[in-house]
Protein backbone atom coordinates (compact mmCIF):
# COMPACT_ATOMS: atom_id res chain seq x y z
CA UNK A 1 0.00 0.00 0.00
CA UNK A 2 3.03 2.25 -0.23
CA UNK A 3 5.01 3.79 -3.05
CA UNK A 4 7.89 1.75 -4.50
CA UNK A 5 11.05 1.71 -2.38
CA UNK A 6 14.54 2.18 -3.67
CA UNK A 7 17.56 0.41 -2.25
CA UNK A 8 18.33 3.67 -0.44
CA UNK A 9 14.90 3.52 1.22
CA UNK A 10 15.67 0.01 2.45
CA UNK A 11 19.06 0.96 3.85
CA UNK A 12 17.71 4.12 5.52
CA UNK A 13 14.93 2.15 7.19
CA UNK A 14 17.30 -0.51 8.43
CA UNK A 15 19.77 2.04 9.78
CA UNK A 16 17.01 3.89 11.60
CA UNK A 17 15.86 0.70 13.28
CA UNK A 18 19.42 -0.30 14.13
CA UNK A 19 20.23 3.08 15.64
CA UNK A 20 17.12 2.75 17.78
CA UNK A 21 18.79 -0.08 19.66
CA UNK A 22 17.65 -3.43 18.28
CA UNK A 23 17.41 -6.19 19.35
CA UNK A 24 16.17 -6.70 22.90
CA UNK A 25 13.24 -5.67 25.04
CA UNK A 26 12.19 -3.04 27.52
CA UNK A 27 13.30 -5.20 30.44
CA UNK A 28 16.13 -7.51 31.36
CA UNK A 29 15.26 -10.93 29.95
CA UNK A 30 14.89 -13.53 32.68
CA UNK A 31 14.08 -16.52 30.47
CA UNK A 32 14.70 -17.67 26.93
CA UNK A 33 11.95 -16.40 24.60
CA UNK A 34 9.38 -18.75 23.14
CA UNK A 35 10.38 -19.15 19.49
CA UNK A 36 7.99 -18.96 16.56
CA UNK A 37 9.52 -20.91 13.70
CA UNK A 38 8.79 -19.64 10.21
CA UNK A 39 9.60 -20.74 6.67
CA UNK A 40 10.37 -17.88 4.29
CA UNK A 41 9.81 -19.04 0.71
CA UNK A 42 11.90 -16.95 -1.70
CA UNK A 43 10.08 -16.37 -4.99
CA UNK A 44 11.24 -15.02 -8.35
CA UNK A 45 9.48 -14.51 -11.68
CA UNK A 46 10.64 -15.07 -15.28
CA UNK A 47 12.40 -12.04 -16.77
CA UNK A 48 11.96 -9.76 -13.76
CA UNK A 49 15.64 -9.48 -12.79
CA UNK A 50 15.36 -7.59 -9.49
CA UNK A 51 18.76 -7.57 -7.70
CA UNK A 52 17.58 -8.88 -4.33
CA UNK A 53 19.72 -11.41 -2.47
CA UNK A 54 18.98 -14.02 0.16
CA UNK A 55 21.07 -11.99 2.60
CA UNK A 56 18.75 -9.03 2.07
CA UNK A 57 15.73 -11.17 2.96
CA UNK A 58 17.55 -12.43 6.07
CA UNK A 59 18.29 -8.84 7.13
CA UNK A 60 14.62 -7.91 6.86
CA UNK A 61 13.35 -10.82 8.91
CA UNK A 62 16.18 -10.30 11.40
CA UNK A 63 14.78 -6.83 12.04
CA UNK A 64 11.33 -8.37 12.50
CA UNK A 65 12.74 -10.71 15.15
CA UNK A 66 14.17 -7.73 17.05
CA UNK A 67 10.86 -5.89 16.85
CA UNK A 68 8.89 -8.89 18.14
CA UNK A 69 11.28 -9.39 21.06
CA UNK A 70 10.91 -5.73 22.01
CA UNK A 71 7.11 -5.69 21.70
CA UNK A 72 6.72 -8.91 23.73
CA UNK A 73 9.14 -7.73 26.45
CA UNK A 74 11.49 -10.52 25.46
CA UNK A 75 8.90 -13.29 25.79
CA UNK A 76 8.73 -14.17 22.07
CA UNK A 77 11.36 -14.45 19.35
CA UNK A 78 11.43 -15.55 15.71
CA UNK A 79 13.52 -18.19 14.03
CA UNK A 80 13.33 -18.39 10.22
CA UNK A 81 14.53 -20.83 7.62
CA UNK A 82 14.98 -19.47 4.10
CA UNK A 83 14.28 -21.64 1.10
CA UNK A 84 16.28 -21.33 -2.08
CA UNK A 85 14.89 -19.05 -4.79
CA UNK A 86 12.01 -20.61 -6.74
CA UNK A 87 11.00 -19.16 -10.11
CA UNK A 88 7.26 -19.43 -10.77
CA UNK A 89 5.70 -20.50 -14.03
CA UNK A 90 4.46 -17.14 -15.35
CA UNK A 91 5.59 -13.53 -15.28
CA UNK A 92 4.48 -11.42 -12.35
CA UNK A 93 1.74 -9.77 -14.38
CA UNK A 94 -0.25 -12.99 -14.04
CA UNK A 95 -0.10 -12.71 -10.25
CA UNK A 96 -0.28 -8.93 -9.68
CA UNK A 97 -3.23 -7.45 -7.77
CA UNK A 98 -5.06 -4.21 -7.02
CA UNK A 99 -3.75 -2.00 -4.18
CA UNK A 100 -7.37 -1.81 -2.92
CA UNK A 101 -8.03 -4.54 -0.35
CA UNK A 102 -11.69 -5.01 -1.25
CA UNK A 103 -10.87 -5.29 -4.97
CA UNK A 104 -8.08 -7.88 -4.81
CA UNK A 105 -8.48 -10.87 -7.16
CA UNK A 106 -8.44 -13.69 -4.63
CA UNK A 107 -7.76 -16.30 -7.31
CA UNK A 108 -4.42 -14.62 -8.02
CA UNK A 109 -3.53 -14.62 -4.32
CA UNK A 110 -4.43 -18.30 -4.07
CA UNK A 111 -2.42 -19.15 -7.19
CA UNK A 112 0.68 -17.35 -5.83
CA UNK A 113 0.43 -19.16 -2.50
CA UNK A 114 -0.24 -22.52 -4.13
CA UNK A 115 2.65 -22.37 -6.57
CA UNK A 116 4.98 -21.11 -3.84
CA UNK A 117 4.17 -23.82 -1.32
CA UNK A 118 4.24 -26.47 -4.04
CA UNK A 119 7.76 -25.37 -5.01
CA UNK A 120 8.97 -25.32 -1.40
CA UNK A 121 7.35 -28.65 -0.55
CA UNK A 122 9.86 -30.43 -2.79
CA UNK A 123 12.54 -29.89 -0.13
CA UNK A 124 10.81 -28.58 3.02
CA UNK A 125 8.84 -30.27 5.80
CA UNK A 126 6.09 -27.80 6.69
CA UNK A 127 5.33 -29.56 9.97
CA UNK A 128 8.56 -28.07 11.36
CA UNK A 129 7.19 -24.52 11.13
CA UNK A 130 4.54 -22.38 12.81
CA UNK A 131 3.94 -20.07 9.86
CA UNK A 132 4.94 -19.34 6.28
CA UNK A 133 5.97 -16.08 4.60
CA UNK A 134 6.40 -15.64 0.84
CA UNK A 135 9.09 -13.07 0.01
CA UNK A 136 9.16 -12.02 -3.63
CA UNK A 137 12.02 -10.68 -5.70
CA UNK A 138 9.66 -7.93 -6.83
CA UNK A 139 8.83 -4.33 -5.99
CA UNK A 140 5.56 -2.61 -5.12
CA UNK A 141 5.17 -1.37 -8.70
CA UNK A 142 5.56 -4.92 -10.01
CA UNK A 143 2.98 -6.59 -7.78
CA UNK A 144 0.46 -3.90 -6.74
CA UNK A 145 0.81 -4.16 -2.95
CA UNK A 146 3.80 -4.02 -0.64
CA UNK A 147 2.52 -6.88 1.49
CA UNK A 148 -0.63 -8.71 2.46
CA UNK A 149 -1.85 -11.69 4.44
CA UNK A 150 -3.25 -14.49 2.29
CA UNK A 151 -4.73 -16.41 5.21
CA UNK A 152 -6.22 -15.38 7.56
CA UNK A 153 -6.81 -12.36 5.36
CA UNK A 154 -7.49 -11.95 1.66
CA UNK A 155 -8.72 -15.54 1.34
CA UNK A 156 -10.99 -15.15 4.36
CA UNK A 157 -10.65 -16.50 7.87
CA UNK A 158 -12.80 -19.60 8.08
CA UNK A 159 -11.00 -22.22 10.10
CA UNK A 160 -11.83 -24.88 7.51
CA UNK A 161 -10.00 -23.17 4.62
CA UNK A 162 -6.61 -24.80 5.16
CA UNK A 163 -3.63 -24.48 2.83
CA UNK A 164 -2.09 -27.64 1.43
CA UNK A 165 0.62 -28.35 -1.13
CA UNK A 166 -0.13 -30.60 -4.08
CA UNK A 167 2.14 -33.15 -2.40
CA UNK A 168 -0.34 -33.23 0.50
CA UNK A 169 1.54 -31.20 3.12
CA UNK A 170 -0.62 -28.98 5.33
CA UNK A 171 0.63 -25.41 5.76
CA UNK A 172 0.54 -24.42 9.44
CA UNK A 173 -1.02 -21.20 10.68
CA UNK A 174 -1.34 -19.30 7.44
CA UNK A 175 0.70 -17.41 4.86
CA UNK A 176 1.80 -13.78 4.54
CA UNK A 177 3.04 -12.36 1.22
CA UNK A 178 5.66 -9.62 0.79
CA UNK A 179 7.50 -7.79 -1.92
CA UNK A 180 11.07 -6.79 -1.20
CA UNK A 181 9.73 -3.22 -0.77
CA UNK A 182 8.07 -4.26 2.50
CA UNK A 183 8.83 -1.97 5.44
CA UNK A 184 9.45 -3.55 8.85
CA UNK A 185 6.01 -2.33 9.91
CA UNK A 186 4.44 -4.15 6.97
CA UNK A 187 6.31 -7.35 7.80
CA UNK A 188 4.95 -7.20 11.34
CA UNK A 189 1.43 -6.16 10.31
CA UNK A 190 0.81 -9.08 7.99
CA UNK A 191 2.69 -11.68 10.03
CA UNK A 192 0.66 -10.64 13.09
CA UNK A 193 -2.52 -11.62 11.22
CA UNK A 194 -1.05 -15.11 10.90
CA UNK A 195 0.25 -15.30 14.47
CA UNK A 196 -3.08 -14.18 15.91
CA UNK A 197 -5.00 -16.75 13.90
CA UNK A 198 -8.77 -17.15 14.01
CA UNK A 199 -11.06 -17.44 17.03
CA UNK A 200 -14.85 -17.71 16.95
CA UNK A 201 -14.86 -16.94 13.23
CA UNK A 202 -12.88 -13.69 13.63
CA UNK A 203 -9.25 -12.75 13.09
CA UNK A 204 -7.66 -12.23 16.47
CA UNK A 205 -5.42 -9.46 15.09
CA UNK A 206 -7.26 -7.61 12.29
CA UNK A 207 -6.26 -4.51 10.34
CA UNK A 208 -7.03 -1.36 12.34
CA UNK A 209 -7.47 1.02 9.39
CA UNK A 210 -10.89 1.39 7.74
CA UNK A 211 -11.23 -0.86 4.69
CA UNK A 212 -14.04 1.16 3.08
CA UNK A 213 -12.07 4.40 3.21
CA UNK A 214 -9.02 2.54 1.87
CA UNK A 215 -10.98 1.91 -1.34
CA UNK A 216 -10.75 5.65 -2.09
CA UNK A 217 -7.24 6.12 -0.67
CA UNK A 218 -5.27 2.90 -1.29
CA UNK A 219 -1.72 4.33 -1.35
CA UNK A 220 0.31 7.09 0.28
CA UNK A 221 0.11 9.34 -2.79
CA UNK A 222 -3.71 8.99 -2.90
CA UNK A 223 -4.20 9.95 0.76
CA UNK A 224 -3.74 6.63 2.58
CA UNK A 225 -3.76 8.31 6.00
CA UNK A 226 -7.44 9.19 5.60
CA UNK A 227 -8.18 5.54 6.42
CA UNK A 228 -6.44 5.80 9.81
CA UNK A 229 -9.61 6.74 11.70
CA UNK A 230 -9.32 4.19 14.52
CA UNK A 231 -5.73 4.11 15.83
CA UNK A 232 -3.92 6.61 13.61
CA UNK A 233 -0.12 6.34 13.79
CA UNK A 234 -0.13 4.72 17.25
CA UNK A 235 -0.03 1.06 16.14
CA UNK A 236 1.43 -0.62 13.02
CA UNK A 237 -1.77 -2.66 12.69
CA UNK A 238 -3.24 0.71 11.74
CA UNK A 239 -0.49 2.61 9.96
CA UNK A 240 2.34 0.13 9.20
CA UNK A 241 4.75 3.08 9.68
CA UNK A 242 4.78 6.89 9.82
CA UNK A 243 7.49 7.23 7.16
CA UNK A 244 9.58 4.83 5.10
CA UNK A 245 12.85 6.04 6.60
CA UNK A 246 11.70 5.40 10.18
CA UNK A 247 11.02 2.21 12.14
CA UNK A 248 7.37 1.46 12.92
CA UNK A 249 5.80 2.68 16.15
CA UNK A 250 5.34 0.23 18.98
CA UNK A 251 2.13 -1.74 19.17
CA UNK A 252 -0.71 -0.67 21.46
CA UNK A 253 -1.77 -2.46 24.62
CA UNK A 254 -4.83 -3.70 22.69
CA UNK A 255 -2.66 -5.49 20.13
CA UNK A 256 -0.35 -6.81 22.86
CA UNK A 257 -3.37 -8.29 24.64
CA UNK A 258 -4.67 -9.85 21.43
CA UNK A 259 -1.29 -11.47 20.76
CA UNK A 260 -0.86 -12.60 24.37
CA UNK A 261 2.21 -10.39 24.81
CA UNK A 262 0.98 -8.35 27.77
CA UNK A 263 1.82 -9.89 31.18
CA UNK A 264 -1.53 -10.13 33.05
CA UNK A 265 0.06 -8.80 36.25
CA UNK A 266 0.85 -5.55 34.39
CA UNK A 267 -2.84 -4.84 33.64
CA UNK A 268 -4.83 -3.05 36.38
CA UNK A 269 -8.61 -3.55 36.32
CA UNK A 270 -10.92 -0.87 37.73
CA UNK A 271 -14.43 -2.15 38.47
CA UNK A 272 -17.69 -0.13 38.57
CA UNK A 273 -18.16 2.03 41.66
CA UNK A 274 -14.42 2.37 42.23
CA UNK A 275 -12.08 5.36 42.17
CA UNK A 276 -8.40 4.45 42.06
CA UNK A 277 -5.11 6.27 41.71
CA UNK A 278 -2.63 4.43 39.52
CA UNK A 279 0.98 5.04 38.52
CA UNK A 280 0.90 4.17 34.82
CA UNK A 281 4.30 3.41 33.33
CA UNK A 282 5.28 3.86 29.68
CA UNK A 283 4.04 0.97 27.56
CA UNK A 284 7.50 0.50 26.05
CA UNK A 285 9.05 0.01 29.51
CA UNK A 286 8.52 -3.60 30.54
CA UNK A 287 9.90 -2.84 34.04
CA UNK A 288 6.92 -0.67 35.01
CA UNK A 289 4.50 -2.22 37.51
CA UNK A 290 1.39 -1.16 35.57
CA UNK A 291 1.39 -0.92 31.77
CA UNK A 292 -2.33 -0.74 31.04
CA UNK A 293 -5.62 -0.09 32.80
CA UNK A 294 -8.75 -2.04 31.84
CA UNK A 295 -12.31 -0.93 32.56
CA UNK A 296 -14.80 -3.71 31.73
CA UNK A 297 -18.46 -2.90 30.97
CA UNK A 298 -19.72 -6.19 29.52
CA UNK A 299 -17.95 -9.44 28.60
CA UNK A 300 -17.14 -7.90 25.19
CA UNK A 301 -16.97 -4.13 25.78
CA UNK A 302 -14.31 -2.30 27.78
CA UNK A 303 -11.93 0.65 27.87
CA UNK A 304 -8.14 0.51 27.84
CA UNK A 305 -5.76 3.19 29.09
CA UNK A 306 -2.04 3.25 28.29
CA UNK A 307 0.88 5.67 28.51
CA UNK A 308 2.99 6.22 25.39
CA UNK A 309 6.33 8.01 25.77
CA UNK A 310 9.23 8.76 23.37
CA UNK A 311 11.53 6.11 24.85
CA UNK A 312 12.98 2.78 23.76
CA UNK A 313 13.41 1.78 20.17
CA UNK A 314 10.07 2.42 18.57
CA UNK A 315 7.82 4.81 20.49
CA UNK A 316 10.32 7.57 19.68
CA UNK A 317 8.58 7.87 16.29
CA UNK A 318 5.06 8.44 17.67
CA UNK A 319 3.15 11.57 16.64
CA UNK A 320 3.03 12.68 20.28
CA UNK A 321 3.20 11.36 23.82
CA UNK A 322 0.89 11.02 26.79
CA UNK A 323 -2.05 8.91 27.96
CA UNK A 324 -4.19 7.14 25.36
CA UNK A 325 -7.79 6.10 26.09
CA UNK A 326 -9.43 3.47 23.87
CA UNK A 327 -12.96 2.13 23.50
CA UNK A 328 -12.89 -1.60 22.73
CA UNK A 329 -15.64 -3.85 21.38
CA UNK A 330 -14.87 -7.52 20.83
CA UNK A 331 -18.16 -7.97 18.97
CA UNK A 332 -16.72 -6.07 15.99
CA UNK A 333 -14.58 -8.29 13.77
CA UNK A 334 -13.16 -5.90 11.17
CA UNK A 335 -12.83 -2.16 10.55
CA UNK A 336 -15.73 -1.57 8.17
CA UNK A 337 -18.43 1.09 7.85
CA UNK A 338 -16.91 3.25 10.59
CA UNK A 339 -16.94 0.47 13.21
CA UNK A 340 -13.81 -1.07 14.72
CA UNK A 341 -12.84 -3.43 17.56
CA UNK A 342 -10.74 -0.62 19.08
CA UNK A 343 -10.93 3.17 18.68
CA UNK A 344 -8.89 5.97 20.23
CA UNK A 345 -10.62 8.82 22.02
CA UNK A 346 -9.07 11.93 20.46
CA UNK A 347 -7.81 14.49 22.98
CA UNK A 348 -7.21 17.11 20.26
CA UNK A 349 -9.25 16.51 17.07
CA UNK A 350 -7.98 19.77 15.56
CA UNK A 351 -4.61 18.13 14.84
CA UNK A 352 -6.18 15.55 12.52
CA UNK A 353 -5.40 11.89 11.84
CA UNK A 354 -5.42 11.21 15.62
CA UNK A 355 -1.99 12.79 15.95
CA UNK A 356 -3.25 14.72 18.99
CA UNK A 357 -4.99 11.75 20.61
CA UNK A 358 -2.79 11.66 23.74
CA UNK A 359 -3.89 13.37 26.97
CA UNK A 360 -1.04 15.10 28.81
CA UNK A 361 0.07 17.55 31.51
CA UNK A 362 -0.07 20.50 31.06
CA UNK A 363 -2.97 20.94 28.72
CA UNK A 364 -5.49 18.18 28.09
CA UNK A 365 -5.35 16.45 31.45
CA UNK A 366 -8.84 15.00 31.91
CA UNK A 367 -11.63 13.14 30.12
CA UNK A 368 -15.20 12.26 31.10
CA UNK A 369 -16.90 9.68 28.92
CA UNK A 370 -20.43 10.86 28.11
CA UNK A 371 -21.77 7.34 27.60
CA UNK A 372 -20.48 5.67 30.77
CA UNK A 373 -19.56 8.49 33.13
CA UNK A 374 -16.00 7.21 33.44
CA UNK A 375 -13.59 9.99 34.44
CA UNK A 376 -9.85 9.81 33.77
CA UNK A 377 -7.75 12.57 35.31
CA UNK A 378 -4.00 13.03 34.95
CA UNK A 379 -2.71 14.14 38.35
CA UNK A 380 1.06 14.23 37.96
CA UNK A 381 3.85 13.29 35.60
CA UNK A 382 6.73 11.50 37.32
CA UNK A 383 9.59 10.96 34.91
CA UNK A 384 7.95 9.14 31.99
CA UNK A 385 5.12 7.78 34.16
CA UNK A 386 1.73 9.35 34.88
CA UNK A 387 -0.14 9.22 38.14
CA UNK A 388 -3.79 9.09 37.10
CA UNK A 389 -7.14 8.82 38.86
CA UNK A 390 -9.77 6.60 37.24
CA UNK A 391 -13.31 7.00 38.62
CA UNK A 392 -16.26 4.81 37.65
CA UNK A 393 -19.92 5.28 38.61
CA UNK A 394 -21.65 2.34 40.28
CA UNK A 395 -23.88 0.25 38.04
CA UNK A 396 -27.53 1.33 38.29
Amino acid sequence: MFRPCTRRDFITGMLAASLAGMPGSGRAETAAPALRRGLVILIDFPGLGRPISTDFAKERFGLLDGYVRAMSYGAVGLEHRFSGWHTLSDDIGQFSISPVNLQVDKSRVMRLIQESIDAAAETEDFSRFDHVAIFMRAYFRDYGMVGLCGYPGMLGWRTDIGLRSRQGQAVPGGAAIFTCSAHLGTLFHDCAHVWGGVRDGKRVVPCLYDHDIQVRHPTIDTGWRNALINMGYWDPMSCHCRALGLPPPGISSWTKLRLGWMPPRKVRTVEPGRSEEILLGPLEDGEAETLAVRLPFTPTRFMLIENRQPIGRFDKVLPGHGVLIMRCNDEVAECRHGRAPVKLIDADPEQGYLEGAAFSIPGRDSYVDPATGVEVRLLEKIGFSYRIRVSRPALS
